[in-house]
């Protein structure tokens, strides 16, 4: 009977080194957020100076106004209180972060996204030509 002798493979070194450096080198780099502290620039805007400024903006008399502003905030008030997001441009889109009952009113905590308005210096492409 004759007898073999086993060949040992040494043990393997996990290189884990070698594919975090890999998943590091394709992550995007973080992007900055710059916290802002809201500037109050006035008092809060009422219900009156709002039909006023759209009487203003839009030229159709104020009896004609009133009523489609206040079905308008009846609308979205009710879609908030259902815990529905809005997206509405160009006022943003709004997102319901927390809702709280409590014995005397109903706290809904919300943010609101905004995107920055595109500015172009190029003339607009649609414009007559000069003749």
């Amino acid at each position: 009977m004759s007898t073999t002798k086993k060949t040992t493979t040494p043990a393997r070194t996990p290189k884990a080194s070698t594919t975090a450096t890999k998943a590091a080198a394709q992550a995007p780099e973080p992007e900055v957020v710059v916290n802002e502290t809201p500037k109050i620039t006035g008092p809060e805007l009422k219900k009156k100076e709002l039909i006023d400024t759209i009487v203003a903006r839009s030229g159709v008399k104020k009896r004609e106004v009133k009523p489609v502003v206040d079905a308008m905030l009846a609308v979205l008030g009710e879609t908030i209180a259902d815990g529905r997001e809005l997206n509405l441009a160009p006022m943003g889109k709004l997102k319901i972060t927390r809702m709280k009952k409590t014995t005397k009113a109903h706290i809904i905590t919300t943010r609101l996204r905004r995107t920055e308005p595109q500015q172009t210096d190029a003339p607009d492409p649609l414009a007559q030509a000069a003749e």
